[in-house]
């Protein structure tokens, strides 16, 4: 065996446990605990699922052009200060992970969510199936995105919804440590009460940590039962450093 070998076999054996890594830490969330504080907030805290070595190769990505399928001033189109990148269908082994990894969790709160709100629920207990689906529907663009925040930098209060098929549940992961790497920049999420002011939440992203949050809204009880609260999400203006954050959608774009 060539050396070339050997060290190729190094690799693909060190990529394996990482992404092996990588679903056993989502394996071992509460996903309980995680869908009562949905319920209650509509966002919550994943323990670390990514080491600060694994943040730290996925935040490179963003030299990467090749990586990605295009790059969104977001000042241009007045979605905030800032920019992102979607990346391609070829997904680094660590985002696919993740991605795959998460979509079964969420998959059960989203099933309670549309049953309260008397909903369809289309999402088949497969992924591929329901991006399958989302194709078909004229939904074929990758949706995962890198974003990197620089001072002065912010997101506007928005929604990620890019056509019929939609998942109503998405997450972020903090790629850089809070405190330390940047300032300020903490996620923001804003629900829309029906006839009562607006209630917002902030969350600080630990670094490696996701925060699941609702798409558009949330199941709310109400006197006659379950309404939709609407909801949006954003980042407050960056103070200092630099951000990534790695955003992960279970649906494609159109």
């Amino acid at each position: 065996m060539t050396t070339d070998a050997v060290t190729d076999t190094s690799v693909d054996t060190a990529a394996d446990a990482a992404v092996e890594g990588v679903r056993r830490r989502v394996a071992g969330a509460d996903w309980t605990a995680v869908a009562q504080e949905l319920d209650e907030l509509g966002c919550a805290l994943t323990p670390r699922l990514l080491t600060p070595e694994q943040c730290r190769e996925i935040a490179g990505l963003y030299e990467r052009t090749d990586a990605f399928r295009t790059t969104v001033d977001m000042a241009r189109y007045r979605f905030g200060s800032g920019t992102y990148r979607y990346f391609t269908h070829q997904l680094p082994p660590l985002v696919a992970a993740l991605r795959a990894a998460l979509y079964p969790p969420l998959l059960a709160v989203a099933r309670d969510w549309s049953a309260r709100l008397d909903r369809p629920a289309p999402w088949p207990d497969d992924l591929d199936a329901w991006l399958a689906a989302c194709h078909e529907a004229g939904q074929d663009r990758s949706a995962q995105i890198l974003l990197r925040y620089e001072p002065g930098d912010w997101n506007a209060l928005h929604r990620d919804v890019f056509g019929e098929m939609v998942f109503p549940l998405q997450v972020v992961i903090g790629l850089d440590a809070y405190g330390t790497d940047y300032t300020g920049g903490e996620f923001l999420l804003v629900e829309q009460r029906p006839r009562a002011q607006s209630r917002g939440t902030t969350v600080p992203l630990p670094q490696g940590h996701g925060l699941v949050f609702t798409t558009r809204d949330r199941p709310v009880r109400s006197k006659r039962g379950w309404s939709a609260g609407a909801m949006r999400h954003g980042v407050s203006t960056l103070r200092s450093g630099r951000r990534h954050a790695l955003g992960l959608v279970f649906h494609d774009a159109s």
